[in-house]
């Protein structure tokens, strides 16, 4: 095997750093010296997904692998801002160490909180504080646009919800839920007639899914990870009825609907005898 040089460094980050510093110098890698800013964040938000599997997984070694993907592409980032002259690495570590203080009075200082609830409350005064020097038009107006549709929507009510502007308790947003997919019906039956106008079927669905988020976020989870445990609950027996009809030599597509509906709730009734839920 090829005798590859090591980045010099005392320790692994400072490694990473010089690494870093090689593949974007005059004699590193044409591909690295290409990147921007811009484009690396597409492969940050790449790498950041492949993570959030591993940790979904709860695979050690593979959550290890990835972290240090996402790490490098941040040092990247960082670095290619350090070639500007705008901030380093340090700078990064500088400024969220500051914040985290600052924002932990509870840990930091003599603020005492007497729950989680308090301390949300005091984070978001804080932040509200601190935004004083630059002020948003609206308290809406830092939750990130490129965030994934489930998960912007949980930021945004939860936001909203901040001000007060929330209903009472769970069952106001139920009610609200019932509502929504009352108004939902009434537009899928309209739809034929107005089909040249915008598909207000469409729309009224966008409200039940987010009145939805508002219920998972009364209920204290997140619907991101709700909806992914149902995916991977869905593929996995999805994958197991293949695999069972796939013993007996045919396929999907040459059974009728009543038999594969018959192997689903007999692998859920498997499912419920093997670990005691639906």
């Amino acid at each position: 095997m090829e005798n590859l040089k090591q980045p010099p460094g005392d320790t692994p980050l400072s490694k990473l750093i010089n690494l870093i510093a090689t593949l974007r110098g005059p004699d590193g890698c044409p591909w690295d010296r290409q990147q921007t800013p811009v484009k690396m964040v597409n492969y940050l938000l790449e790498e950041t997904y492949e993570l959030a599997e591993a940790i979904e997984e709860n695979d050690p070694v593979h959550v290890r692998e990835e972290l240090g993907d996402v790490l490098f592409h941040i040092f990247f980032i960082a670095h290619l801002f350090s070639e500007k002259k705008a901030f380093g690495i340090e700078a990064v570590a500088e400024t969220i160490i500051d914040k985290m203080v600052r924002r932990h009075p509870h840990v930091f200082g003599d603020k005492k909180v007497k729950d989680t609830d308090e301390i949300r409350k005091n984070w978001r005064a804080i932040k509200k504080k601190e935004q004083n020097d630059t002020p948003a038009s609206s308290v809406l107006d830092s939750i990130p646009k490129k965030l994934p549709a489930l998960m912007r929507a949980y930021r945004v009510s939860e936001r909203a919800a901040s001000t007060g502007f929330d209903w009472q308790d769970i069952n106001g947003v139920l009610a609200k839920t019932d509502e929504e997919i009352t108004e939902f019906k009434e537009a899928l039956a309209q739809r034929d007639k107005n089909s040249d106008g915008p598909d207000e079927a469409a729309m009224e669905f966008g409200d039940i899914l987010f009145t939805l988020v508002n219920v998972a976020r009364f209920a204290k989870f997140h619907p991101e990870t709700a909806l992914t445990s149902a995916i991977a609950k869905f593929e996995g027996r999805f994958k197991q009825m293949e695999k069972n009809v796939a013993e007996s030599n045919r396929s999907l597509d040459k059974i009728s609907f009543s038999e594969m509906n018959r192997l689903w709730n007999d692998i859920k009734a498997e499912e419920t005898d093997t670990e005691g839920f639906k």
